[in-house]
């Protein structure tokens, strides 16, 4: 209503000078409203007073609960540690009561053995006088004797070492040999027994590996399909299998050169079938070798699983079964690896069944000693530590690990496995007929073996007979009685076994002669 009076009087205003009313109404409006502004601030002034001494008390309020409580919590910290300090106060009383008793029974000890002390020393003052007194008159009588004996003390003393050491030496060597009749007396029966019942038992087959294999054909025209244009076929085909194909003037024969039987074997085959097919070039070349080289390997885990089911050897692991294979193709001193190993399968396990260990054991572990010669990467490890660790690796049996590593006595035996494979492995390698070899290094062992029993003192003459598996020793019969011609020849085998490398074992006989030559003029 105000309002519209307000706009009334305004409109009066503008027709006939009603300006100082209208002025009048508006002054007068204000100042109701800042009337109103003014107790609605002090209003809210009042209220803000009021939260604030209420929050004021409030917090008064928490202050002194938190001051409370921390106090509490302080008097208790503080009554705790009063009560740890009087706690340690007592022990530490305790400790020195006790420290102070050990000091006194400290002092009682040390009097005690500064007493002991002064009688030590006056004993050995008493000792010492006697010594010197003992001494005096020992060499008064050592003086004595040499007197009458015509002989120092040193020289006595020489001639009684060197009668005592002539003395034990005989003694020991006699002994010795004592010791080896009786033990040959009970042993050798039993291991005949037991070589004996194994050869009887194994059935052998050999074959001679060479490093060289014959290739057959027709007629000679096939050797120009061979070589090819200019010689490429036969490079295709020494590339493809890595040998040498050697093509002269041998009739109706090539022949294929090279170390690896596995590689010789291939590049037969593959020359029998590219002759049977006709078709002679280098991309046919390629093909057929690659899948010579597969059918070989399929081959040989075919062999490795037959001799292992020959053998009655289960759960190897399908590399070694492949590596059993890959022995067919490799010889070890003209004697096959693979008939060696069998052999070697079949004599461990008849010798660990006679003596009542796990045949089964000794079978496995005579098949795979060799594995590690037919390992296709190069190693820089002996062949029996390389067969060992593949072995490891392959998850075999403790006790065959070490029979493959130990069979050529480069690491300890911890089984009786293990000399078992090595003595069937000798047996298989040195029987007659068994291994063949190159002429140089028979005369060169033999002459070795020869000169090291020249070495010795007393010996006149030494042959070397048997193919080296005797040696016949001649001594001087005026140098060498019958003592010394026992202890020569255990002497000289002793040294063999150590500086020599030998097949089987070497029988060493000394023969002293004596003569008595006169002649009736």
């Amino acid at each position: 209503m105000s309002d519209v009076l307000f706009i009334v009087l305004a409109a009066l205003a503008g027709l006939g000078g009603g300006a100082a009313l209208a002025g009048f109404f508006i002054k007068n409006k204000h100042a109701q409203q800042e009337e109103k502004t003014k107790e609605r601030i002090k209003s809210m002034l009042r209220e803000a007073e009021i939260t604030a001494e209420t929050i004021k008390k409030d917090r008064i309020l928490e202050a002194k609960e938190k001051y409370l409580k921390m106090k509490a919590e302080f008097d208790e910290e503080m009554n705790n540690k009063k009560n740890i300090i009087i706690t340690n106060e007592n022990k530490v009383k305790q400790l020195q009561s006790q420290v102070s008793k050990d000091q006194e029974a400290l002092k009682r000890k040390e009097a005690e053995l500064d007493s002991k002390k002064e009688n030590l020393q006056a004993q050995l003052h008493s000792v010492q006088v006697k010594k010197e007194e003992l001494d005096r008159v020992t060499n008064q009588r050592i003086a004595d004797l040499e007197k009458i004996a015509g002989l120092t003390r040193e020289e006595a003393r020489e001639q009684l070492i060197s009668m005592l050491t002539e003395e034990a030496q005989s003694k020991a060597s006699s002994q010795i040999k004592d010791i080896l009749d009786e033990a040959k007396l009970t042993a050798t029966k039993q291991a005949k027994k037991i070589v004996l019942d194994t050869i009887q038992r194994t059935a052998t087959e050999h074959a001679v590996e060479n490093c060289v294999s014959v290739f057959n054909i027709e007629s000679d025209d096939i050797k120009g399909k061979i070589i090819g244009r200019e010689g490429r076929n036969i490079r295709a085909l020494e590339a493809a299998t890595g040998v040498e194909i050697v093509v002269d003037d041998t009739p109706e024969a090539i022949i294929i050169s090279g170390f690896d039987p596995v590689r010789r074997e291939i590049a037969r085959l593959s020359l029998h079938r590219l002759v049977q097919d006709g078709r002679i070039h280098p991309a046919r070349i390629e093909e057929v070798v690659a899948k010579t080289e597969k059918n070989i390997e399929e081959e040989i885990v075919e062999i490795g699983e037959r001799t292992c089911i020959d053998l009655g050897i289960h759960g190897l692991h399908p590399e070694l079964i492949k590596m059993v294979g890959r022995m067919r193709f490799r010889s070890s001193y003209g004697q096959n690896l693979l008939q060696h190993s069998r052999e070697v399968a079949k004599l461990a396990a008849t010798m660990a069944a006679e003596m009542g260990l796990n045949a089964k054991l000794a079978k496995r572990a005579g098949l795979l000693h060799d594995i590690g010669k037919v390992w296709p990467e190069e190693q820089e490890l002996p062949h029996a530590i390389l067969g060992m660790e593949l072995a490891k690796r392959y998850k075999e049996h403790p006790e065959i690990c070490n029979a493959i590593g130990a069979h050529h006595d480069e690491i300890e035996m911890t089984s009786m496995i293990s000399p078992i494979v090595q003595a069937s492995d000798a047996i298989s390698g040195s029987r007659p007929g068994a291994r063949r070899e190159i002429m140089d290094s028979y005369v060169k062992r033999l002459k070795e073996l020869e000169e090291l029993a020249l070495n010795f003192d007393g010996v006149n003459k030494c042959f070397a007979i048997q193919a080296g598996r005797e040696l016949r020793i001649l001594v001087d019969a005026d140098n060498v009685d019958d003592q010394k011609a026992g202890k020569l020849s255990f002497d000289i085998s002793q040294k063999i076994e150590k500086e020599m490398q030998y097949p089987g074992q070497i029988k060493v006989t000394v023969i002293r002669e004596m003569r008595a030559v006169n002649y009736a003029r």
